[in-house]
């Protein structure tokens, strides 16, 4: 649908915005975050260079660095403050150059990532996949900066993301008011058609509790979690409609606290070695074109 495209610019405006405020503010980010390091300790992996894809504030990168030091990584991220915060993240050992891997901050898109073929042996992406309005695009991407053998490993957000908001908000104005989530299966086919091997796919239900409606909004503004659709409301229409979502929500009450759901989508998958024929030379696969 057309008022379910995500504008870009609008993307960049709300974590330009909120890098300040976004650590303080995103619990269930970094959480993800440890939780996703962990899942490193169960793969066999040693990558000569590292793409932290939709790096934000660079939570990801103190884990990825102590894991695997002296390895190369690029810090990518839409938002050029969320990059600026990334650096101050480090301790200033960190930042000099006889003491770290060389670190690359990069804005950029991860729809047309500007980083060179089959230049990096893992990709990192923590809670960012959400934001691409072409998820096959992006993965066939991720795939082409993959070198062979290498692992894509990410995270992302599933349909009954912020199903109670959703809920609230349902014909109020018409408008499009929470974004809509990629079913996990959905996205393990995506990772097929990508040509990714190997695709492993689990999922989490994660569930965050507020005294109101608006502490929750203040928090997803906090960490630039905004809205970004043509179909989304002006802020007017926002303020007619908001004390009818208080309402509705409240019969979302659980001893005292509204909740907020959060479907966390996990998956990694490898790109295939590339084949090789008897003589040793590489193979490569041509398709007949449609007619």
């Amino acid at each position: 649908m057309a008022d379910e495209v995500i504008d870009k610019a609008a993307v960049r405006r709300s974590f330009e915005h909120a890098a300040s405020s976004y650590d303080a503010h995103a619990v269930l980010q970094h959480e993800v975050c440890r939780r996703m390091l962990e899942r490193l300790d169960y793969i066999k992996l040693k990558p000569t260079a590292i793409l932290d894809a939709g790096s934000g504030t660079g939570n990801a990168l103190p884990g990825l660095m102590a894991r695997y030091p002296g390895v190369p990584l690029i810090a990518l991220d839409l938002a050029h403050t969320m990059l600026a915060r990334a650096r101050s993240r480090l301790r200033w050992w960190q930042t000099l150059p006889a003491m770290r891997p060389p670190l690359h901050l990069v804005c950029g898109d991860m729809e047309r990532l500007p980083v060179k073929s089959e230049s990096v042996t893992l990709v990192w992406s923590n809670l960012a996949l959400q934001w691409m309005n072409d998820l096959p695009r992006t993965l066939a991407e991720l795939h082409r900066v993959l070198a062979p053998g290498g692992l894509l490993m990410f995270s992302t957000f599933g349909p009954d993301t912020l199903k109670e908001l959703r809920s609230a908000y349902e014909q109020t104005d018409g408008r499009t008011h929470v974004s809509r989530f990629i079913d996990m299966h959905d996205i393990g086919d995506m990772l097929v058609g990508a040509r990714y091997a190997d695709p492993v796919m689990d999922m989490e239900q994660v569930t965050l509790t507020y005294p109101d409606v608006r502490a929750l909004m203040r928090e997803l503004k906090a960490i630039g979690a905004r809205n970004s659709t043509p179909g989304r409301p002006l802020a007017l229409s926002a303020k007619s409609v908001l004390h009818t979502v208080e309402r509705r929500y409240e019969v979302f009450r659980r001893e005292g606290k509204l909740p907020a759901t959060f479907e966390v989508i996990y998956g990694h998958a490898w790109k295939p070695q590339a084949q090789r024929s008897p003589t040793g030379h590489r193979v490569i696969d041509i398709k007949a074109a449609k007619t």
